[in-house]
């Protein structure tokens, strides 16, 4: 089966990336962070991988509702947003800011699938 991706992450993305990431970092800094992750550098990884970078556990296509809406994304063909990585200077974690839900279902499709999103390494 074959995964389809947007050319970018959407708008809804940014938001989502801001609410968790309002979570780890100062107020202040906030701002600055969320405006450096759209000029991040694009790339791919497998899906495998970015679960084992963020130390995240592969949720159950029917375990979480976000899974499943996007699940049936791919089933229908429709695109999906790519994701949005942060890892901190002062961490050895990959904290994914949007998309975990859809890397879930894309590994439900294959643990090799590749992953589009924005990686930024926050200083």
């Amino acid at each position: 089966m074959n995964v389809e991706w947007l050319d970018g992450p959407d708008e809804k993305a940014y938001a989502a990336a801001r609410s968790y990431l309002s979570l780890l970092v100062p107020p202040g800094a906030l701002p600055a962070l969320i405006g450096s992750l759209p000029r991040a550098p694009l790339g791919t990884w497998r899906a495998k991988d970015i679960l084992r970078a963020a130390r995240l556990p592969l949720l159950g296509k029917h375990e979480s509702p976000e899974v499943t809406e996007s699940t049936v994304n791919i089933e229908e063909g429709k695109p999906l947003s790519p994701i949005l990585l942060v890892v901190f200077s002062n961490e050895a974690v990959l904290h994914i800011a949007d998309g975990y839900h859809r890397a879930c279902a894309v590994a439900h499709v294959h643990e090799d699938t590749l992953v589009p999103g924005r990686l930024y390494f926050s200083s």
